[in-house]
């Protein structure tokens, strides 16, 4: 667990969902691995760490996580496809911070790809599937859960159904269109590119500020708007919506929350994106 950073006063943890190895290529795609491995460091075998840490944020009425983890479903095999070198504790982390599972009030998806929701759903102490935040309410855009329940073939691959049909049915599932309110400071802003129902979300409290840009900008490493991953589905979307996002955020110089960064939680940038502060891991 790292953390808190406090944003007015809203304190933000981010949780050990997990971390997995995968190779540099599939995450910076026609970026030259020159270049890339001078922001993110690689290994021999041109492998990189991704960390997917589900971020708390504790306001003064709610409890709130944003993304979820790789989940405690993972199959062996799975576990060694996706090069799996840390499980999730994000509960154990919740119970160093004197919460319970049931004291979370609140569970934001920027998308549903296997990495982001696969905490929604736990495998409970016998072993069977159960909500992991049973009393959260839980935000997704409806743009995206149209695309859960009826996938392309590209998509199908990375939204699993053990991770939200148990969701489905339970009645616990906000759709949204476009931007929300979830509480008072935390909006919500329907961007696309990664996803046709990717979102973000904006925090405010106090005057200060602070944006988790979901898959737009996993880490550090993509400020360059032109910086995207390969596996948005809508790549000249993610382009533009960094372009704007990107703009509005620096010129408020606000915080930049990072959810597969392994080495740097969150960080503040001058007008040009240049860091200039740092909430180290």
């Amino acid at each position: 667990m790292v953390g808190p950073l406090r944003v007015g006063e809203f304190l933000i943890y981010w949780l050990d969902g997990g971390e997995f190895e995968l190779e540099g290529g599939c995450m910076f795609g026609v970026v030259p691995r020159v270049l890339w491995e001078k922001k993110f460091p690689c290994d021999a075998e041109g492998f990189i760490r991704l960390a997917n840490t589900p971020i708390l944020v504790r306001t003064p009425t709610a409890n709130i996580i944003i993304d979820t983890g790789l989940g405690n479903k993972l199959t062996a095999k799975q576990k060694r496809i996706f090069r799996v070198t840390t499980d999730w504790r994000a509960d154990e982390d919740l119970g160093g911070l004197g919460l319970k599972r049931e004291e979370i009030s609140h569970v934001i998806l920027t998308h549903c790809d296997f990495d982001h929701a696969g905490g929604v759903v736990r495998f409970g102490t016998d072993g069977s599937p159960e909500l992991t935040w049973p009393q959260a309410r839980h935000y997704l855009q409806r743009a995206e859960w149209e695309d859960v329940l009826n996938p392309n073939r590209r998509s199908a691959s990375s939204y699993w159904p053990e991770n939200l049909e148990l969701l489905g049915e339970s009645g616990q599932l906000e759709l949204v269109d476009g931007a929300a309110e979830v509480v008072a400071g935390v909006r919500l802003e329907l961007t696309g590119g990664h996803t046709r129902g990717h979102q973000a979300v904006w925090l405010e409290s106090l005057g200060e500020r602070a944006v988790h840009l979901g898959d737009l900008l996993p880490s550090q490493a993509y400020f360059n708007p032109l910086w995207i991953t390969p596996y948005d589905n809508f790549p000249l979307d993610s382009v533009a919506a960094k372009e704007a996002l990107l703009a509005r955020a620096l010129a408020e110089k606000q915080w930049f929350l990072f959810y597969h960064d392994p080495y740097l939680a969150a960080c503040r940038c001058d007008g040009a994106g240049n860091i200039v502060e740092r909430f180290e891991v």
